[in-house]
């Protein structure tokens, strides 16, 4: 699980002029944003979205109550980082009534979080270098760009299959073969 900051003002990757002219950036004065949070089960490659104008621990407590009508029966396990929305009280007492186990990921290691993995396929491929994009426009192709990819292309791009993956044992342990 995992949530990325989507702004008006596009994050700037790469920008194409001629030679010895400047580019144009245009640059707006407003600040809004959304979040988009996801979470994305590593044996099925199905994922859930949620957006919210910010993310605090009633915004993550939805999100924990939306997994668990998502995936009803499963033993499910949330990754996630020491965000106080993940931490607070609530949302942990939350989680064990749902049957949902939180487990901490180190401080400053994005690359073991699958979603964030996901995310920068997003950030590069979906909102990079959009001049002065429409906001919930921006938001719905964010989303459509990981619910059009099929399942296999989402656990690729999070990082999933990779034979590095470091939850490869348990993943290969608990696949239906």
């Amino acid at each position: 699980m995992d949530s990325i900051t989507i702004r008006e003002i596009p994050p700037l990757r790469r920008a194409w002029t001629p030679i010895g002219q400047p580019a144009r950036i245009p640059i707006i004065g407003s600040h809004h944003k959304q979040v988009l949070s996801g979470v994305i089960n590593i044996l099925s490659g199905s994922w859930l979205s949620y957006v919210s104008p910010y993310f605090d621990r009633y915004h993550f407590q939805e999100l924990l109550t939306q997994t668990r009508a998502l995936w009803r029966g499963w033993h499910i396990v949330l990754f996630v980082d020491k965000n106080s929305a993940h931490t607070a009280a609530t949302s942990q007492t939350l989680a064990q009534d749902l049957g949902i186990e939180l487990r901490w990921l180190p401080t400053a290691c994005p690359e073991l979080n699958v979603v964030d993995c996901l995310w920068r396929h997003v950030r590069d491929d979906v909102l990079a270098n959009e001049p002065c994009p429409k906001l919930d426009a921006t938001v719905s192709r964010a989303i459509s760009y990981v619910d059009d990819l099929s399942p296999h292309q989402r656990l690729t791009r999070a990082g999933v299959l990779s034979g590095t993956f470091w939850l490869n044992d348990v993943r290969l342990a608990l696949l239906p073969y």
